[in-house]
């Protein structure tokens, strides 16, 4: 039997191994070798006393067949179906998210700044600019009053650099479809929709599914599947470094070295094929001298957003209630506010009640900062940022100063691949990368793309076809989540 290094358990290593013991059991074995202590990767659930926290707001839906059947084909099935509710809060008010033209909205900016910002949309729908950059993609769609006010702050929050100086492909990745037009006329033709529909953009759905205990329910069934059905798990491990041999022009990885990080132990696996959903960076490290100079200067200097959510069990919010409790209705809410540095807030009673230990007596958050790893943030000891990210809720009137019970901190390395800097050349990273004949990229690490789960999961899919299948081209592993008509919001 062959066997297949399956690098990172998260959704992409996960469901490659499942899809290799599905379509080939009898002649692949799979072996997941991950870093960290529990599986799902950014989409894992952490649970805290009870209470548990989604890293990332990880929605369950897809325009993808093959992927629902998946999220699907495993039992028990834990999915409950949730309505999706999203706002973006700016100076003590709420906007929809995305933006919409409704009368709350028109009251909320006022008539004088609705009419600005109706004449600058119309404007850049008459005259295009060139798109350069993210900035130029945001105002062709809503013009430039509304990409001020509800775009520009939050995206350079997000990123660290002004939207000016990002890539339009990140726009064109994430909120393809949508524009001020979409928006309106979504609003127009949701009364005679089914409710079910996927013919709407991904960031205006309505609904998602979602696992009664958080995303990393489902990934951690995914695993139980794996381990029954054959494979191996092997957590807490580190692929350190990739043996490689080149003959007749043509790379192969041979083996992989691997680092137990429990005992420090260090060891060798020898295999066939390899599917990395580690970081561009850390593999092009671990693949050695046979990159070449300039593909590995362009490799490790890849930008990456870092990520640390806070947890606060709180009392109740003093925000407006909107289902009792001391609860608004929303899932995340989005600060656009450019004096404090959260970026997002999430109630996690609104995405399941199973996620709070007492959904009934207490609110869960998880508030969202986005950083850089070493920076003053993502430095601070626990206590300071609870400390801090508490002040920050109080001084926007989220909560009461005496409202927090408890509190988490936990970080979240390379969470977003960005698309700034080296990223200008990642095309020849990618072409170097499709010369090893025995290794498929997959994810959002390992593609070093902004995917969803079902687009990592679609990477999955089209990396074991082309491993079945001697003659499959290997491109088409990097362009899932290129198409124009998949798309999704930040």
């Amino acid at each position: 039997m062959k066997s297949v290094v399956i690098i990172g358990a998260g959704p992409a290593g996960l469901t490659a191994a499942w899809r290799i013991l599905r379509d080939a059991k009898d002649e692949y074995k799979p072996i997941i070798i991950e870093s960290a202590d529990l599986v799902g990767g950014i989409a894992c659930t952490v649970d805290y006393k009870g209470n548990r926290m989604d890293m990332g707001g990880h929605r369950f839906f897809t325009k993808s067949q093959e992927v629902e059947d998946a999220w699907f084909g495993l039992e028990p099935n834990n999915f409950e179906k949730r309505t999706r509710v999203s706002r973006i809060f700016f100076q003590n008010k709420f906007y929809d998210y995305p933006v919409s033209l409704t009368l709350k909205t028109i009251a909320n900016l006022g008539f004088s700044q609705t009419f600005v910002a109706g004449f600058s949309y119309l404007k850049a729908v008459v005259k295009k600019r060139p798109e350069n950059s993210l900035e130029d993609f945001y105002i062709n769609r809503f013009g430039i009053v509304l990409y001020q006010l509800f775009f520009e702050r939050y995206t350079e929050k997000l990123w660290g650099v002004h939207p000016r100086d990002l890539s339009p492909e990140w726009g064109a990745q994430r909120v393809k479809g949508l524009s001020l037009s979409r928006v309106v006329f979504n609003f127009l033709t949701k009364p005679f929709r089914r409710k079910d529909s996927k013919k709407v953009e991904t960031s205006l759905i309505d609904w998602f599914w979602y696992p009664l205990f958080g995303p990393g329910q489902y990934w951690e069934q995914m695993a139980d599947s794996v381990v029954e059905s054959g494979g191996e798990l092997r957590l807490n491990s580190e692929v350190i470094g990739l043996e490689t041999r080149e003959q007749d022009g043509a790379i192969r990885i041979m083996a992989a070295y691997i680092l137990d990080n429990v005992s420090g132990e260090q060891y060798r696996i020898k295999a066939d094929a390899f599917i990395s959903s580690m970081s561009i960076k850390d593999l092009a490290v671990a693949l050695g001298e046979v990159v070449p100079k300039t593909v590995h200067e362009i490799a490790v200097n890849l930008p990456y957003r870092d990520f640390i959510m806070v947890g606060l069990l709180v009392d109740k919010l003093t925000l407006d209630a909107g289902q009792g409790g001391g609860l608004v209705p929303d899932c995340w809410i989005y600060i656009q506010d450019p004096d404090v540095k959260l970026g997002r807030i999430q109630i996690y009673n609104n995405w399941s009640t199973d996620m709070v230990a007492d959904s009934e007596d207490t609110v869960w958050l998880g508030l969202e900062y986005v950083c850089a790893e070493g920076d003053e943030l993502w430095s601070a000891c626990n206590e300071d940022l609870i400390t801090f990210a508490t002040g920050e809720l109080v001084d926007m009137k989220v909560i009461a100063k005496d409202a927090v019970q408890d509190g988490t901190v936990v970080r979240v390395k390379k969470a977003y691949p960005a698309y700034f800097g080296a990223y200008e050349h990642f095309d020849r990273v990618r072409d170097f990368l499709l010369t090893i004949e025995n290794l498929y990229c997959v994810g959002r690490n390992g593609q070093h793309r902004y995917n969803n789960m079902d687009h990592s999961m679609l990477t999955s899919f089209e990396a074991v076809r082309a491993l079945l299948d001697p003659g499959y081209d290997r491109h088409a592993l990097w362009n899932v989540n290129t198409e124009q008509t998949y798309n999704e919001g930040f």
